[in-house]
């Protein structure tokens, strides 16, 4: 542990651990270079967000109908299983591959939502889009303001399929686009946040699903073409997409023991390439597998008592000379794991970093419970826990009274 000096009164510790686990795994963590067929591409933690490979994690591209996830989670957020869906003129012209609905039919919004995510219907997704937001245009908006409270940095949403795209913003071309970083956290939020994620799960994870329009005319079926649901154990879910200009793109999660991994390919080869996708899939979560187990980097760490200028010493003597310091605690946000135990998901070449910044004195009055400092953990210089660093006890200012109540005890009484 190393100990900076102080500076404005402000102490500052750090204290570095290297993480020492894994010692049985064949496959060394140090390996960064998967070799892998995408231009983008990202494995991520689904617990903590955290990527654990990266390439051109950061470059935004086409991602095809991998956007039906954003679609899908905003339907089921914002509508209602049973709600009837009308077919618009411009739902029913949407290109191949399509439901083949014709203006006027209508649907349920589940029926749809499994058309949308098993075939990856275009007329679905506008159809959908039309009834959640009243146009597309205004759906666009709604998922581009879900991606920003996601956390999404680079992504833009034109339309709700997927299909190439292109708008103009202040004077710019900007295009329907996302980064393998963004869609891995569209994914996260489908399967780990939502309010909606097990009605999210289990429509991506049916194998077929059949239904009929409202008025009981026509008859569909759909069938899954996840491969990757089938390809390994623990496969959660995914959405495949491919446009002319995307080119093949992929985003799924598995989830085995206490794991979830989750990954995202862009750009991931043209045909005649369309097996590429699931080796890149099975590489990336294979080196997850092999590389990455659950450790508690909770570390106790002793923090000096913060000094209270002017304080009121506690007890019956008074003392106006006497130093007053209170201890401090550290403090979880509500909800938060018990004191003791923070996992997170790590390899033999992570480095934990626990940064302490706190007041080393303070002027009174203050109040338990005040904040002081904070303690930050870092993984490989990321951020990843913080938690408040907080006075224990209350400590009054040394006011006229008390020095009335100094000078009555140690001058007239005495005498």
């Amino acid at each position: 542990m190393k100990r900076k000096k102080s500076r404005g009164k402000i102490i500052t510790l750090v204290i570095t651990m290297l993480v020492g686990i894994l010692p049985y795994r064949t496959v060394q963590a140090e390996q960064t270079n998967l070799d892998l067929y995408a231009r983008g591409a990202v494995l991520m933690d689904a617990d903590s967000g955290r990527v654990l490979y990266g390439k051109e994690a950061d470059v935004a591209l086409p991602m095809a109908s991998t956007t039906k996830i954003m679609t899908c989670i905003l339907a089921l957020e914002r509508g209602n299983l049973e709600d009837e869906v009308e077919v618009s003129s411009y739902a029913a012209s949407q290109p191949q591959v399509h439901l083949g609905m014709g203006k006027g039919e209508s649907f349920y919004l589940r029926d749809l939502l499994f058309s949308l995510m098993l075939e990856s219907h275009n007329d679905s997704a506008v159809a959908i889009a039309e009834h959640i937001g009243g146009s597309v245009e205004d759906f666009a908006k709604l998922m581009n303001e879900k991606a920003e409270e996601i956390g999404c940095s680079d992504t833009h949403f034109i339309t709700p399929n997927g299909l190439d795209a292109v708008e103009m913003i202040d004077g710019a071309e900007v295009r329907h686009s996302t980064t393998a970083r963004d869609l891995a956290l569209i994914m996260r939020y489908c399967i780990m946040k939502s309010p909606q994620k097990e009605e999210f799960l289990e429509i991506t994870r049916a194998a077929n699903y059949s239904f009929a329009n409202r008025q009981g005319s026509r008859s569909y079926s759909c069938t899954n073409h996840n491969a990757f649901l089938n390809m390994m154990d623990g496969a959660l879910s995914g959405k495949t997409g491919f446009t002319g200009g995307a080119g093949y793109c992929y985003v799924g999660a598995l989830r085995r023991d206490d794991r979830t991994f989750i990954v995202a390919l862009l750009a991931c080869g043209w045909p005649n390439h369309k097996t590429y996708k699931w080796v890149d899939t099975r590489k990336l979560m294979e080196y997850g597998l092999n590389n990455y187990e659950y450790q508690n980097i909770y570390k106790t760490v002793e923090v000096r008592p913060v000094k209270i200028l002017e304080g009121q010493p506690s007890g019956e003597r008074f003392d106006p000379y006497a130093e007053v310091t209170v201890e401090v605690e550290m403090r979880a946000k509500e909800g938060d794991k018990n004191e003791g135990e923070l996992n997170f998901l790590l390899s033999v070449q992570d480095e934990i970093k626990i940064d302490v910044t706190y007041a080393g004195e303070i002027s009174a009055p203050v109040e338990k419970g005040r904040t002081v400092g904070r303690i930050v953990y870092n993984v490989n210089d990321e951020p990843v826990k913080e938690y408040e660093l907080v006075l224990k006890d209350s400590v009054k200012r040394k006011d006229w009274r008390y020095m009335g109540r100094y000078i009555w005890q140690e001058f007239l009484l005495a005498a």
